[in-house]
């Protein structure tokens, strides 16, 4: 099993910056991917935010391009996401994630307050 903890939400106003943080421990072999996801209130899907590789190859969703940046350590199986020039409709529950072996795991969320 692999826990993973996330820190770093809160509230800002739109403009702002915050920093997510997660970390990941427990029985860790070997972590492929790992990432953020968020879930606005009201709908089910979490939606994919970022995600970044053990060889440090990125994705983003097309809404947070340019403004938020993911990053890794490896060594210390954490991920960060830092989130810049906030709007109103990031706001939402944040999800950390990763995909050990061939298992996926999800953190407890984080939310995300950015009031306009």
């Amino acid at each position: 099993q692999v826990q993973l903890v996330e820190s770093g939400g809160g509230w800002v106003q739109a403009g702002g910056s915050l920093r997510l943080s997660c970390a990941a421990s427990g029985r860790i072999f070997n972590i492929n991917a790992m990432g953020w996801f968020r879930q606005v209130p009201g709908k089910q899907e979490r939606e994919l935010v970022a995600t970044i590789t053990r060889g440090g190859s990125t994705n983003y969703a097309d809404a947070v391009k340019g403004r938020f940046t993911i990053s890794r350590d490896v060594a210390k199986n954490m991920v960060a996401l830092q989130m810049n020039s906030l709007k109103p409709e990031d706001t939402a529950e944040y999800y950390c994630y990763c995909h050990e072996g061939a298992r996926g795991y999800w953190g407890q969320g984080t939310q995300v307050t950015v009031s306009s």
